[in-house]
């Protein structure tokens, strides 16, 4: 069957193909920074506790005594860890001077210290939400040491 309105409309949409958000990163860094920090799962968790979450480092210890009642969900679980620690990442950003977001070629988002070492926040935010180890808090504190 020959539908030349969709061979048109599959040439527009390749030809306006997606942005890599490393690219989005060097172009609009304030942008993926506010994007990143979004966390809707993760805010709506705390919410419906009672924690607001302010990115400061005091809200990670608030993070760090919820009731993981999450761990329940199978179909939540993985979503909420990426929240974790893009959460944990943005504390990281605003406060430890130097830290800014990178992404890597695999389009992996991790926080970059003014030392150079990268720190996989997104595989740190599943470990808490899958087992409570380590502590969001306990994280921020070892890598702001550094």
């Amino acid at each position: 069957m020959n539908m030349s309105f969709l061979d048109k409309w599959r040439k527009r949409h390749r030809a306006h193909g997606s942005v890599p958000l490393a690219e989005s990163v060097r172009a609009d860094p304030g942008s993926v920074v506010e994007l990143l920090s979004e966390c809707p799962l993760l805010r709506a968790q705390a919410t419906a506790a009672g924690v607001e979450l302010d990115d400061s480092v005091r809200s990670l210890e608030w993070l760090d005594q919820l009731q993981p009642v999450w761990r329940d969900d199978p179909e939540v679980l993985p979503w909420l860890g990426n929240d974790a620690g893009l959460y944990l990442g943005t504390v990281l950003v605003r406060a430890v001077p130097g830290a800014v977001w990178h992404v890597w070629p695999d389009g992996q988002p991790v926080v970059r210290l003014a030392s150079g070492r990268e720190v996989d926040v997104v595989a740190a935010g599943h470990d808490w939400a899958d087992t409570g180890a380590p502590e969001l808090s306990q994280l921020y504190a070892e890598v702001s040491e550094t």
